[in-house]
């Protein structure tokens, strides 16, 4: 997994306050809408909001929320908003590469909120999305299962790659096409997926070794997603273990 990533699942397990969880569920929200309008609010048939649903309910968003957010999209009288999809790409601290992915009902703020942030920094907007590949990703936990046979049973399911298990789950890779039909295997096989997403992953990375760089990558990815329109931050780093314990303790 990416320093990002890693990052990410401490943030996640230090726990968020109040303001950053609802936030998150703003975002949640918006991803339901747009897929829910795109393909109708049936999850059965509607894998992108099936994916956005299994998400909400991993971030432990209520289920009347989630209920209440494919009604706007698909009900009478439903919200008029219209949520638009946009990437933008730079390079942050460090050089590292950064994909960013928005839903937005205002493109001009949008574009002068990110524009803002690189340009703080000292970075730039400009094309990096060479530097990644799209990837799903399924985050299996272990629940007392032989690491092995979950190994397998991926592999048998047609992933293209299993990680080593890592906090009680392994982490497996498939082409983005058949991240669905993976998963539906897995969880025929009896190892259902706790989360799964495509996902920008980046094909070479940047290895962050100073405390201090470290720390000013991780600011801007952090300021990128505390916007309120950006959904997604993918980027290019990698933090060594023992650095990444280090910033893990101070923030604990």
């Amino acid at each position: 997994m990416s320093g990002h990533s890693k990052w990410s699942q401490i943030k996640r397990q230090k726990g968020a306050n109040d303001a950053k969880r609802g936030a998150l569920f703003t975002k949640l929200t918006r991803e339901i809408i747009t897929a829910a309008r795109q393909g109708g609010g049936d999850v059965d048939g509607n894998y992108r909001l099936r994916m956005a649903v299994d998400k909400a309910r991993a971030n432990s968003m209520p289920m009347e929320n989630i209920k209440r957010a494919v009604e706007r999209a698909t009900g009478a009288g439903a919200d008029a908003v219209q949520y638009e999809e946009i990437t933008y790409e730079g390079l942050g601290p460090a050089n590292v590469a950064v994909i960013v992915t928005v839903m937005t009902d205002n493109r001009n703020r949008t574009a002068g909120e990110i524009r803002s942030i690189f340009t703080k920094i000292g970075g730039s907007l400009t094309p990096v999305a060479w530097q990644f590949e799209q990837r799903g990703l399924l985050s299996i936990p272990l629940k007392g299962n032989d690491p092995d046979e979950v190994t397998l049973a991926a592999i048998d399911a047609g992933a293209t790659d299993v990680g080593s298990p890592e906090g009680g789950a392994i982490l497996v890779v498939t082409d983005p096409a058949d991240l669905e039909r993976v998963r539906g295997e897995l969880a025929a096989a009896g190892y259902p997926a706790e989360t799964a997403e495509v996902s920008m992953e980046p094909t070479t990375k940047v290895e962050i070794t100073e405390e201090k760089a470290a720390r000013q990558v991780l600011q801007f990815v952090e300021r990128l997603e505390d916007l309120e329109d950006v959904q997604n931050v993918y980027a290019n780093f990698d933090l060594p273990d023992a650095l990444l314990g280090q910033l893990e303790a101070s923030v604990a």
